[in-house]
């Protein structure tokens, strides 16, 4: 039998939810199985799949030794902890993530990760210890693909987690992207609606002017910041956030990402010796329209990367 106190980062969850977290070598029939015979109680009497926990409970697990090993060394140690730092508070840290980094461990099972450097650099900080935390871990609440650079928002405690997820989910987070384009525009300024379909095959997406029962409306709001008619520094905000929405959306008004392998101009990348596609997440604004807890205090202000590779470097 093994005791877990609930602690902050860990109240307000169901407690299936916890135990998942709190024991990821249990499979999921054999917790479920374990709370409905009471092998899982909380405060010593039977524990309901659906209960949320309070802070100071108890859980006790009546289940084999062998779910509770634990890994001889944190993996996310094996990660430099180095970053580059927007903006970072007792709550939430904002880095500027680097072309080529990946933000999760992809298929080849990366371990130099954006989300293991944070965890890294905030236990040598002393502010993350997993030994302290049953079901907790610093997360990521965006993501972006390995060759976009820009701001990614991690989440330090679990409260943080939450108003976050659900003001990304609500809109109340706004995110703008610079770019370069090759060629310009037909406006300066543009709203644009299309629809996207995903080809899991090969990782693309298809952009089109007519709906169909398998697509995705999109929405896509440019500005050309400057431009010298071969190429054009644009800004763009995102209405709808779609996989490789930027990329796919501008390419379909002519106007393909310098840069871009999948949906570019191989011959001007090349050109521009360019291997990446110039694509940006620079600035990020909270607007919260409801309370937001314990980060009210975000609310307003607006955290903006200085320095974009390619902003200065084209036209």
């Amino acid at each position: 039998m093994k005791e877990f106190t609930v602690n902050a980062n860990d109240a307000e969850q169901r407690l299936d939810k916890f135990v998942a977290k709190a024991v990821p070598k249990l499979p999921q029939s054999m917790m479920y199985k374990a709370i409905r015979n009471k092998r899982i109680k909380i405060n010593g009497k039977r524990g309901e799949i659906s209960t949320r926990l309070k802070q100071g409970d108890i859980v006790q697990m009546y289940i084999n030794d062998e779910f509770f090993d634990e890994c001889a060394e944190n993996e996310f140690l094996s990660a430099p902890p180095v970053l580059n730092i927007v903006y970072e508070d007792e709550n939430i840290l904002l880095a500027d993530k680097k072309n080529g980094l990946v933000v999760h461990e992809d298929n080849e099972n990366t371990t130099d990760t954006l989300i293991n450097r944070i965890k890294h650099y905030l236990y040598d900080k002393g502010e993350y210890d997993p030994k302290s935390e049953n079901s907790f871990a610093p997360a990521l609440c965006n993501r972006l693909d390995r060759n976009t650079g820009g701001i990614v928002i991690a989440a330090k405690n679990a409260e943080s987690l939450r108003v976050l997820n659900q003001k990304i989910k609500d809109r109340e987070l706004e995110k703008l992207y610079l770019c370069i384009t090759v060629g310009t525009p037909p406006k300066k300024r543009d709203k644009l609606t299309a629809y996207l379909e995903k080809n899991p095959a090969d990782n693309t997406v298809k952009v089109t002017d007519r709906k169909t029962p398998s697509n995705k409306t999109i929405v896509t709001e440019y500005t050309v910041l400057k431009s010298n008619g071969k190429l054009s520094l644009v800004e763009i905000k995102l209405d709808t956030g779609r996989t490789h929405q930027i990329r796919a959306h501008m390419a379909y008004i002519g106007c393909p990402l310098l840069g871009d392998g999948k949906y570019g101009i191989n011959r001007i990348n090349k050109e521009y010796k360019v291997k990446t596609q110039a694509l940006y997440s620079y600035k990020l604004r909270f607007d919260f329209t409801a309370e937001a807890g314990c980060l009210e205090y975000l609310n307003g202000r607006e955290f903006t990367v200085k320095d974009v590779w390619f902003a200065d470097k084209f036209i």
